[in-house]
């Protein structure tokens, strides 16, 4: 960064992800999770680094790819990703029906072997694959609400059933009937078809609803992973963060996780969670704990 600092955005992060399976990623915004995500795709800006592995099934090290590989045999085909911000990540001379259809024809082979009609039928396929109107395929992202941007974005992701589906909050702005509605798809295209769904979001309905394993990141660590039936069921979180988070919840106590996260940039030596947990002691201030057996707390 500037003036010669460094920022640890993501620290320690170890995660495996089975085909077939989802793992939800949660957290505050600001704790890495999207920065996690860009890691995978070499989407980081020129001044990041990154070190490590990231392995896919056939050993294949995403984090040791140059840009050329990645464009022309990664992204899209074997990861994809639902963008954060779709609106930024559209071009906003040319209609929806113009981005699906180029990436019906590079994802999959069509091209020179479908006609005009067919495309344009494979198009309006997936846009309904994520309940995109078909009214709306004509017109250009300016044109689009939010949430119409984040499922045109959902639909373009969907479009090469890449084995590894990266998907960066992607029920934003849509109301619940939608959210669900796009769980489920995403759902179906993990289990059903044998793909693997890493979900960053805020929404832990729908984290619920969709995830195989939680894993909740704070201030750029990921401090506790749980199979999603014990950690919204019983025995419940044991980090008292993501306790935190659930609590949080209407339909839970509704009490809210005191304080602010620290500036990545200015983490204290202990827990970073320590200056806002009720349990923190003179050893969480001074010792960051290590993340053993699913979790990071000297008192789990």
């Amino acid at each position: 960064m500037r003036g010669g600092r460094y920022v640890a955005a993501v620290t320690d992060a170890t995660l495996a992800l089975a085909p077939g399976e989802c793992l939800a990623l949660v957290g505050e915004s600001g704790c890495g999770k999207s920065v996690l995500a860009s890691a995978l795709l070499g989407l980081l800006p020129g001044n990041a680094e990154t070190a490590g592995a990231a392995r896919l099934a056939d050993g294949t090290d995403l984090l040791a790819l140059d840009e050329r590989t990645l464009a022309r045999t990664v992204r899209g085909r074997r990861v994809a990703l639902v963008p954060q911000s779709p609106a930024a990540h559209l071009t906003p001379v040319r209609t929806i029906r113009s981005h699906l259809e180029e990436t019906v024809r590079e994802l999959t082979g069509a091209a020179g072997r479908k006609s005009r009609a067919q495309l344009r039928e494979a198009a309006e396929a997936a846009a309904e694959r994520a309940s995109f109107p078909a009214t709306h395929l004509d017109r250009h992202p300016h044109e689009l609400s939010g949430g119409l941007a984040q499922r045109a974005a959902t639909a373009l992701a969907l479009i090469g059933d890449a084995p590894l589906l990266l998907a960066d909050e992607p029920t934003t702005g849509l109301d619940r009937d939608l959210v669900d509605r796009t769980v489920d798809e995403l759902r179906a295209h993990t289990r059903e078809a044998g793909r693997a769904l890493l979900m960053i979001t805020h929404d832990l309905a729908a984290a619920h609803r969709i995830a195989d394993t939680v894993a909740v990141m704070y201030a750029g660590r990921i401090v506790e992973t749980a199979p999603a039936g014990a950690f919204f069921g019983a025995p419940g979180p044991r980090h008292p963060y993501a306790r935190g988070l659930l609590d949080a919840l209407p339909e839970r106590a509704f009490a809210p996780v005191r304080g602010v996260p620290p500036e990545l940039g200015a983490l204290p030596a202990g827990c970073a969670f320590a200056a806002r947990c009720p349990r923190a002691d003179s050893r969480c201030r001074a010792e960051r704990p290590p993340l053993t057996e699913g979790v990071a707390c000297h008192h789990a």
